[in-house]
């Protein structure tokens, strides 16, 4: 069973799906998630693109609905009893379906996790053998961030899951120090795998002066887009202003958000999926952070980048938060590599004034592109799936 809750993780899954199936190849799937999935082949039992959420805020105005999918989807492994329940990524809803999974076989053993002692009684006085307990393995593909937040999420990680799959170097250490019970393997972003054939379209080149593409990458969401257009096309009418020869597009993950993002005023070319072309093509991206900054950094795109939430989210998340920097190049690094622009400092000046000092300083490229040979060189080779799936198989002896 495996659930995957936004766009990346979908895809992710769908290739895990891949790499379990060449080394297993009778094994069966099912579970939530995306057009991925459903096209590699995984019964599907509910959609999550129905239940996308961002933030504190929309959990609450969500709760009922997502407790109602929890409930279903606990129900559905209950009746069909996999071996393995694999979370892929979307941490707040995998976690808690986690603890549920291990809560649901808990009570078939009594509250100590052993069986208990009507069943063991039971047994000695002759009585028939009871079915076996279901004992699936748990497994979150994609480490939650609880080391930038609420790291105390991962003591609660250890008695639910049997193997967490990391894809990020520092995270098996920060565990080991942290949670040594829980078992942690790091194999390597899938990324890399996944754009192993586009090596050669990395930039290698100098980005245009004169005639530079700019490309905007908003996010997924809709709440994303409201958030985050208005400061990107202020930004992106300041930058034309100061090199008029310039040209935009935009990169969205599907033809509705597509269409939001021209409601809200994107009078550029915009294209659905396939960013790898668009990342080759680009100069200059203006990005929201999460995964899709990554896929910049491999390419060696310069990059600045967003990130705005509702004023409560942000309120939450300052208090909780223990890292300085939401762009997962810049934490590898160690240091700013990408401008970086949350909340209050998210305006269209700021934007602007960033990504044109980008594309006028030639050293400043080059510092930034170097930064980025060192953080794609720490993600591991290809193969990250296949390791994966050797993973998840090793709990099977």
């Amino acid at each position: 069973m495996l659930i995957a809750g936004e766009a990346s993780g979908d895809l992710l899954a769908a290739e895990l799906v891949a790499a379990l199936r060449e080394k297993s190849p009778g094994a069966v799937f099912f579970g939530a998630g995306g057009g991925n999935m459903k096209a590699a082949g995984v019964d599907m039992v509910y959609d999550m693109g129905q239940l996308a959420v961002v933030g504190v805020t929309d959990v609450v105005r969500n709760i009922f609905e997502i407790r109602r999918v929890q409930k279903l989807l606990l129900a559905e492994a209950v009746k069909r009893k996999p071996d393995a329940v694999i979370g892929v990524d979307y941490g707040g809803f995998n976690l808690r379906f986690g603890h549920a999974i291990k809560l649901q076989v808990r009570t078939q053993f009594g509250h100590g996790g052993s069986i208990s002692r009507q069943v063991a009684a039971h047994i000695r006085d002759g009585g028939p053998k009871p079915p076996e307990p279901w004992l699936p393995k748990t497994v979150q593909f994609i480490s939650p961030q609880v080391w930038a937040s609420r790291p105390k999420r991962a003591d609660r990680m250890a008695p639910d899951y049997d193997l967490l799959l990391s894809i990020f170097p520092f995270e098996k250490e920060w565990y080991a120090k942290r949670v040594p019970q829980l078992r942690v393997e790091f194999v390597g972003h899938p990324m890399v795998e996944r754009f192993a054939k586009e090596e050669g379209k990395r930039k290698k080149e100098e980005p245009s002066s004169t005639t530079p593409q700019i490309l905007l990458l908003p996010g997924s969401r809709r709440s994303e887009l409201k958030q985050h257009l208005p400061a990107m096309l202020g930004a992106w009418k300041l930058i034309r202003g100061k090199i008029p020869q310039a040209s935009a597009s935009m990169v969205v993950p599907n033809e509705t958000i597509a269409q939001l993002a021209r409601s809200l005023g994107a009078d550029m070319p915009i294209q659905t999926g396939d960013i790898t072309s668009a990342l080759a093509d680009t100069d200059l991206a203006i990005a929201k952070t999460g995964t899709v900054t990554m896929e910049c950094a491999f390419f060696r795109v310069p990059t600045v980048t967003l990130y705005k939430g509702s004023w409560l989210n942000y309120q939450i998340v300052r208090q909780v938060l223990t890292v300085k920097t939401f762009t997962m190049a810049n934490l590898l690094a160690g240091e700013e590599v990408y401008p970086e622009f949350l909340q209050y400092t998210l305006t269209a000046g700021n934007l602007a004034g960033a990504a044109l000092e980008i594309l006028q300083n030639e050293d400043r490229r080059a510092k930034m592109r170097a930064q980025l040979d060192k953080v794609v060189a720490s993600l591991g080779g290809p193969g990250a799936t296949r390791r994966a799936a050797d993973a998840i198989l090793s709990l099977f002896p």
